[in-house]
């Protein structure tokens, strides 16, 4: 007979099993106290990382030590590090939704003014009767899309949701991710700590409301299909199952194609590099992309292309040009080169971790050599064009998921093939039921540990840093709203830069000119005389339509934070048109100041 006595108590078991909720649920609860105790009303050039309340650094401390000691455990239940990744991301890409009272980034907004277009107009149309937007409506996917959605929900406008699309944009992703990295290991670990590395060095921002968020998430998609059903195990199971897999990834390229210019390229190369492999000669993904692709690009885009050719094949192996960066995109301040410095640093640790465990993991680097060659894939694109000086950030995009995944992998003990895998499971478990020594938490530990709790933390100013550029505070957008409410149409609406919200507002019946995009020799004659150069400016603009001139926080922030124009010359601007008698006021509040300039003849209003 058994001694009962002797047996450990079965809840001392379950308690085991259910330590890693404490650290989780202290680390959500100190991120809910600090978003309550965090004021954005006065954001300096350290964005949000000087703003935040000092627990929510201690909650996201305490999160990643949670993780990384819960996922080194084999025992623990994949459940608790999916739970880990979502308190991840709410603590990453939901704190900006809960702290500010409007949506960031002047880019989201101008997305919603397509989205207006759109409904306004009820169709597309080209450059002679939107100018440059056209571009948008010859890549309308992701716009109509939106455009449904706001009505079906009923909602006045984008901006009721789009605050949030980060996060959204950001699960959208874990999905194929998680398919991706199952391909090549069963590894709890190394598939949940990839993931984890992939989201914190996910700062380059383009998780907003915008198409290549909904095309980046397709991408991968697609590379997940693709791995997983186009090498030669998967297409010796049978062709019926190609077959369908086939429409599947054509339905996601279709969606790629017609939503963004760029992924479109970016996944061909990586599937050119999966088929130069022996493992995926499977040509027919590539085919599919790049037939679709070539087939929309002359026919609905041929108009954009005819006019960006010739830019566009004079960059074409001009690496230096393409990784440039050009006017008005140099940090300055303090503040902007910090911010600027940790995202290069997180950048440069992820892929110095990747290359540490491409060397340190022989086993992983023969099996999982097709996602190293979808890693490596993007590099060539910097010889293809600059993307207005974003080329370097989207191939670091690209390469990103296979990055993550060899970096985690250096900061694991050595990893197995699949076989031995299963092996070393049923080993362990029978090991679990016998005398187990004492564990023992040595550097293997610790450092990396370290390494992950920097690069996670380091993501806050990589992604928040510049908070200050992006953030619109709720004055700021009233006047302009404003502005757009009392404009006839055919008015012009003057700027430093684009930075404001609702930037393009009524874009198909109101000029926008923003003088910082000018050539720096007509910048100097504003800085010089302001009013009357911007008076000269702004003289063709007839009865009924109106000249404004707006100058806001958003774009103060902007030029001073880029280095455009520094706050002595925005000031100087704005007190010589406060001063011109050819300018009238009319509004102003504690985020910015809206004139008109006053037209000849008849009474002035």
């Amino acid at each position: 007979m058994t001694d009962l006595s002797d047996l450990p108590p079965a809840w001392s078991g379950r308690r085991a099993l259910a330590w890693p909720a404490v650290p989780l649920l202290v680390a959500l609860a100190l991120w809910a106290y600090a978003v309550r105790h965090t004021d954005v009303s006065r954001l300096d050039d350290y964005g949000l990382v000087s703003a935040l309340h000092p627990a929510f650094w201690a909650g996201l401390a305490v999160l990643t030590t949670g993780f990384w000691f819960t996922v080194r455990d084999a025992r623990r239940p994949g459940a608790w590090s999916a739970a880990y990744v979502l308190g991840l991301l709410v603590m990453e890409r939901a704190t900006q939704a809960v702290l500010y009272p409007t949506p960031l980034y002047a880019w989201a907004w101008k997305h919603e003014a397509v989205i207006d277009h759109l409904l306004t107009a009820g169709g597309l149309q080209t450059a002679d009767q939107v100018g440059d937007m056209a571009v948008y409506d010859q890549w309308p996917g992701f716009f109509a899309a939106q455009a449904a959605l706001q009505r079906l929900l009923g909602v006045d406008s984008t901006a009721m949701f789009m605050a949030w699309w980060p996060l959204v944009s950001s699960l959208m992703l874990l999905l194929p991710l998680l398919l991706i990295y199952r391909t090549f290991t069963e590894d709890r670990r190394l598939i949940w700590t990839a993931v984890w590395l992939f989201y914190v060095a996910n700062w380059v921002g383009q998780d907003y409301f915008s198409p290549q968020s909904v095309a980046y998430a397709l991408h991968v998609g697609v590379l997940a299909v693709v791995l997983r059903r186009f090498g030669r195990s998967a297409v010796r199971r049978g062709r019926p199952r190609q077959a369908v897999w086939t429409v599947v990834i054509t339905v996601m390229i279709v969606a790629i194609v017609i939503s963004h210019q760029l992924t479109p390229g970016m996944l061909a190369v990586c599937l050119l590099a999966l088929c130069l492999s022996r493992r995926y000669r499977d040509w027919v993904p590539l085919v599919t992309t790049v037939v679709i692709f070539l087939a929309w690009c002359l026919t609905a885009a041929l108009p954009f292309l005819s006019a960006a050719m010739p830019d566009m094949i004079r960059s074409i192996g001009d690496v230096g040009a393409n990784v440039e960066t050009g006017y008005g995109a140099t940090p300055t301040g303090t503040g902007a080169i910090a911010t600027s410095w940790a995202a290069r640093l997180l950048s440069g640790s992820v892929l110095l971790l990747a290359a540490v465990g491409v060397l340190r993991q022989r086993v992983l680097r023969h099996r999982a050599w097709p996602l190293l060659l979808v890693a490596a894939a993007p590099l060539p694109m910097f010889a293809a064009s600059s993307y207005g000086s974003e080329m370097i950030f989207r191939v670091l995009l690209f390469m990103l998921p296979g990055a993550a995944f060899f970096a985690a992998a250096a900061l694991l003990p050595k990893v197995r093939t699949l076989a031995a895998d299963a092996a070393a499971q049923e080993t362990g478990h029978r090991q679990t039921t016998g005398t187990a020594g004492p564990r023992r938490w040595g550097i293997g530990t610790w450092v990396p540990l370290a390494a992950l709790l920097g690069g996670t933390l380091a993501f806050v100013p990589a992604y928040s840093g510049k908070d200050r550029i992006n953030y619109f505070p709720p004055q700021e957008v009233a006047l302009v709203r404003q502005l757009f409410d009392q404009a006839p149409d055919g008015s012009m609406v003057v700027a430093a830069n684009r930075n404001y919200p609702d930037a393009y507002a009524d874009y198909w019946s109101i000029d926008h000119y923003w003088f910082l995009d000018d050539a720096r020799s007509h910048v100097d004659r504003i800085v010089r005389d302001p009013a009357a150069t911007l008076a000269d400016d702004m003289a063709g603009v007839e009865r009924p339509a109106r000249a404004y001139f707006l100058l806001t926080q958003g774009q103060l922030a902007n030029s001073e934070m880029n280095g455009q124009l520094d706050k002595a010359q925005l000031d100087r601007i704005r007190t010589s048109v406060a001063a011109s008698p050819r300018f009238r006021l009319v509004a102003e509040n504690s985020a910015g100041w809206l004139y008109v300039l006053k037209q000849s003849g008849g009474a002035e209003r």
